[in-house]
């Protein structure tokens, strides 16, 4: 691609912007980024960033700041864990090709500083994304999407050359929802239409009376086709409320458990209450310690699981992993090294389960996932009594 196919002039009011659109695994995209900007000499620069993702490439140390307790009681296991894979699946793609995953944005912002720019960050912030993305999901569309993540932590060479060029137009998220988004229009709306809204906004609200915006190629279109329109940025930040039946799950099965149980004793006999009983105390805490062995945790934190899922099954309030996570914490306290070989471990498989900070968040997951599926298989098993 020249040069000039990758660079847009648009303009809003009295700004000159200067849209460069870039390869995400590019080498010559982050030449392109640097001698553009030293050419036009702007006065802002603005790049296809949030604030959690600015600090991610250039604080490498940040990680070491994490907090795996708020973590943990804020239940954001699984966002951190999956961005985590994320960061997995790119970083794998640019070993590949040779080139450091976002090497074309931290050129635009090292560049920025040599030329006393102001930098700008102009994307939706990566949480809010995945937050509105996940609660348009349902359970399946969820679990398929799980399964994208853990098998994009394979072998970088099983990778096929259309996923590399997909890479060079769209994001690692977009990319791997991208299957998914053929059945669910909806992703395509909020990881692509929204955004491509979000950037158009903040572009040409940026400082400044000359700028450089920095995004990936893929949104050039769209950021073209919402230049002139009004956004509402505030809509755009919502995260939506659960649904219904989100609700009615998260109440409804304790209600129906407890239920059964009291109909067993007062209809089956004691005999039949007890069994009942068993078998919601066998099926949760099997599954939830089985999914906290998976993540080979500390032997407590597995009879954590085992112990705290019956109860906490029969409590929306309060979830199995969230206990296995904080007893595992307190077990086997992650140390600074651990932060300083995060980035080394999350390109692996082996490194994932190896790291205390990374094999935490796969307890808290893979504790819950247990402990969810252990719900489902007693409540047949139980009605069995009857």
């Amino acid at each position: 691609m020249t040069d000039d196919h990758n660079k847009h002039h648009l303009s809003m009011e009295d700004k000159e912007i200067i849209l460069v659109g870039t390869a995400h695994v590019s080498r010559e995209s982050a030449d392109l980024v640097e001698r553009v900007i030293k050419e036009e000499k702007p006065d802002t620069v603005a790049v296809e960033l949030c604030q959690s993702r600015y600090q991610a490439i250039t604080q490498e140390n940040k990680w070491q700041e994490t907090d795996l307790i708020k973590v943990i009681r804020e239940k954001k296991a699984f966002l951190l864990l999956s961005n985590l894979m994320l960061a997995s699946f790119q970083k794998k793609i640019g070993k590949k090709l040779g080139i450091k995953p976002g090497e074309e944005m931290l050129r635009a912002v090292n560049t920025a500083k040599e030329m006393e720019a102001d930098i700008h960050l102009a994307d939706r912030d990566i949480r809010t994304t995945l937050s509105r993305t996940w609660r348009l999901m349902g359970f399946w569309t969820k679990f398929k999407l799980v399964f994208q993540l853990i098998t994009s932590m394979g072998d970088v060479e099983e990778i096929e050359k259309e996923d590399i060029e997909k890479l060079k137009q769209q994001d690692v998220l977009e990319t791997l929802l991208s299957e998914l988004g053929k059945t669910l229009p909806e992703l395509q709306r909020v990881l692509i239409d929204e955004r491509d809204q979000y950037l158009a906004h903040k572009i040409r609200t940026a400082p400044g009376d000359k700028i450089v915006a920095v995004v990936g190629a893929g949104h050039v279109p769209g950021i073209k086709k919402y230049w002139s329109e009004p956004v509402d940025m505030e809509a755009l930040e919502i995260i939506p409320p659960k649904g219904k039946w989100v609700g009615f799950i998260k109440w409804g099965i304790p209600a129906l458990v407890i239920a059964l149980i009291i109909l067993g004793f007062y209809m089956a006999g004691a005999n039949a209450g007890a069994d009942m009983i068993k078998w919601w105390i066998l099926a949760n805490a099997a599954l939830a310690g089985l999914g906290a062995a998976c993540a080979l945790a500390h032997p407590l934190t597995v009879l954590a699981a085992f112990v705290a899922s019956p109860i906490t099954s029969l409590n929306p309030m309060v979830a199995a992993g969230w206990v296995a996570g904080l007893v595992q914490v307190f077990l086997v306290k992650p140390k600074v090294k651990d932060f300083q070989r995060l980035p080394e471990d999350i390109v692996s498989v082996k490194g994932f389960w190896r790291n205390k900070i990374t094999r935490i968040l796969l307890i808290v997951v893979l504790t819950n996932l247990g402990s969810s599926l252990g719900a489902f298989v007693a409540i047949p098993l139980m009605a069995k009594a009857f």
